[in-house]
């Protein structure tokens, strides 16, 4: 088995999983941890990319335990399953991006998402894209929905989530086009 998922989000995270037959041979480790700073989830490849070749590359996807909203704890393992699922598989797309990256594009991409708000903006986009494009449009609007929706979510975080990611609508305007 090429994936590393802890039990507690297994069925959720085989879920998101299933939207991405193209990552069923690719090595993706699934962890928790306390905390992570300004995110709540981040894919990223391991190190051992610099002298790995492109189909033996792994990844990792870090799952903040807890996320603070208004100054108040929340527990990441208690927010509603679509959600999970949709920023599982907004994680999952950053992958698919990667995938197509070879060693140069990625280092240069993790450089630029650094000090570039271009860059940041463009990258979660593209991760929003491949997302819907697998077909995970209900769950990736839920997690918008949640975000955008919730009035315990700060208007600095939801500004963010402006800025950078697709909006519910242009979530709308990926499917209509769709063939």
């Amino acid at each position: 088995m090429n994936k590393t998922i802890p039990n507690i989000i297994a069925n959720r995270v085989n879920k998101a999983l299933s939207y991405y037959p193209n990552l069923k041979a690719v090595s993706i480790e699934f962890k928790i941890k306390k905390n992570i700073k300004k995110s709540t989830m981040q894919a990223q490849p391991k190190w051992d990319f610099l002298w790995k070749s492109r189909k033996n590359r792994s990844y990792i996807i870090l799952i903040s335990n807890t996320f603070k909203i208004e100054g108040k704890q929340f527990n990441t393992l208690d927010i509603p399953t679509e959600v999970f699922i949709g920023w599982i598989g907004h994680e999952l797309g950053h992958i698919m991006d990667y995938e197509n990256r070879g060693k140069l594009s990625l280092i240069w991409f993790g450089i630029t998402y650094l000090f570039s708000q271009k860059s940041i903006k463009h990258a979660e986009r593209t991760a929003d894209t491949f997302a819907v494009a697998q077909g995970m449009r209900s769950y990736i609007l839920a997690t918008k929905n949640f975000i955008l929706n919730n009035a315990s979510i700060s208007k600095k975080y939801k500004n963010r989530i402006i800025k950078y990611y697709l909006s519910p609508e242009e979530i709308m305007e990926l499917v209509e086009q769709k063939p």
